[in-house]
């Protein structure tokens, strides 16, 4: 630890040592807000101070000294300050504005209480990092900010706020509150960290920190052309959790959390999470490892990859290319009947009516079905079932606790449809035929539809 940053002060008719302050004598360029309080001469944060000179070579402002905090100072004493430590603002009055509006947070800072917290360069937990910050080490806090709260495990928000920060290094950004410690200061002695950026750069834990990490089922999917929608939509992941200390396992069976104040390197492109039995390692530049110990005592080993895109995306694409699938379906009636099973209406918004399915019941329709409900194209084909039908769907029945599942193909008179029990299911997939298909076919029927309106 080492004391904030300490300033030299100069005379205006004596002590500058530059040409060009000579040139500027004591003319004022204008005024500006403190926004790091300083230790000798002691100078709050939040004061009002004229400005006399800048030096883009010595990165520092030459400010005047108000005779309330010179003490045995000089009579128009000044003092050098950091460029990212002071605000030019321009005139007085427009000063003694911006000193008014920047009370509220003028006297406050926070502890960094989570080593590697980052700061970013707009209040979400998904934005770029412009700095991380070290355990111990000191922010100034400049205002308040809206933002995107980051996530617990419950599914809500966090509490904490986002703050707009200075770091004692000079860089700029937002941090969310969770893992700092705000306190006040007036004056005096600031202890601060020295500036170690360049030690703690790792640039393997930057980008495995800066990725968003889904299971390797989600890849898959994705890879396969079999989109499960449910699974997709419950963001099932890995966070890291660098800007609240708290990382996060979130996959079918198991929601873990794991609070820790610094992530440490554990050998090659391998990480832990201090206080844990976490640790996580950079298989590929689109691959992590996590592992953990569980409760039960066992090692568990889970993979993550991250995505070509973004889920919301890879959703609506989803959603498009069903929609367009039951748009062909319902296009090509929306009425189809048959001699033997009824008729079926479909309607624009992906719901049906079907009368007459008797023969159906118990063996492929429910006995508590309702003749009507709603459309899934949430089924797939495999490679071989692909060239003989045109999809498969699900029907759910009002009523049923089960969905009826079907192949279908569509031809220029009406379509088929073909029963698909769970037997020739895996998973999503319609991977094979009944061992004694069911077949259905219905014509299209022109006449107009007599859809039941709920």
């Amino acid at each position: 630890m080492i004391s904030g940053f300490r300033l030299k002060y100069v005379f205006c008719s004596a002590l500058i040592l530059a040409a060009a302050f000579l040139a500027s004598s004591c003319s004022r360029l204008g005024w500006g807000i403190l926004l790091w309080s300083t230790e000798e001469p002691a100078i709050p944060s939040g004061t009002m101070l004229p400005v006399y000179f800048k030096s883009n070579i010595n990165k520092v402002w030459v400010v005047g000294v108000p005779d309330t905090y010179r003490g045995s100072l000089p009579r128009g004493s000044k003092i050098e300050i950091p460029l990212s430590k002071f605000e030019l603002v321009g005139s007085k009055k427009q000063a003694k504005k911006r000193a008014q509006e920047f009370a509220e947070y003028g006297h406050m800072y926070a502890e960094i209480l989570q080593d590697g917290l980052p700061v970013r360069d707009h209040p979400d937990n998904g934005a770029r990092r412009v700095y991380r910050l070290r355990l111990g080490e000191i922010i100034k806090v400049l205002s308040i900010a809206e933002g995107n709260p980051p996530i617990g495990r419950t599914g809500d928000p966090l509490p904490g706020d986002w703050y707009r920060v200075l770091t004692e290094a000079g860089s700029i950004g937002y941090c969310f509150s969770f893992r700092l410690k705000l306190f006040e200061h007036y004056s005096g002695t600031l202890a601060v960290l020295p500036s170690l950026a360049e030690e703690i750069e790792d640039p393997d834990l930057d980008l495995a920190l800066s990725k968003k990490w889904w299971p390797e089922f989600y890849g898959a999917m994705i890879n396969n052309n079999r989109i499960n929608l449910e699974e997709l939509s419950r963001l099932w992941r890995f966070d890291p959790g660098q800007d609240t200390g708290i990382a996060r396992i979130y996959v079918p069976q198991v929601d873990r959390d794991f609070t820790y104040n610094r992530i440490r390197p554990e050998g090659f492109r391998s990480w832990q999470f201090e206080g844990t039995t976490l640790q996580m390692s950079l298989r590929s530049e689109t691959s992590l490892e996590v592992q953990f110990v569980e409760r039960s005592g066992g090692l568990r080993t889970l993979l993550f990859v991250e995505l070509p895109s973004e889920i919301s995306d890879i959703i609506l694409q989803e959603t498009a290319r069903r929609d367009g699938l039951f748009s062909a379906v319902h296009e090509q009636g929306p009425v189809f009947t048959s001699n033997n099973y009824g008729t079926i209406v479909f309607s624009s918004d992906k719901r049906f009516t079907w009368t007459g399915y008797s023969l159906l019941v118990p063996h492929i329709i429910s006995p508590n079905a309702e003749g009507k409900g709603t459309v899934s194209m949430d089924l797939f084909l495999s490679d071989s079932l692909s060239e003989r039908y045109t999809g498969a769907f699900s029907l759910n029945f009002s009523g049923a606790t089960e969905p009826a599942r079907f192949l279908y193909a569509i031809d220029s008179q009406g379509f088929r449809l073909e029963y698909a029990p769970d037997s020739s299911m895996d998973e999503q997939t319609v991977s094979r035929r009944a061992s004694s298909p069911t077949v259905l076919y219905f014509f299209k029927d022109d006449s107009p539809p007599g859809f039941a309106e709920d």
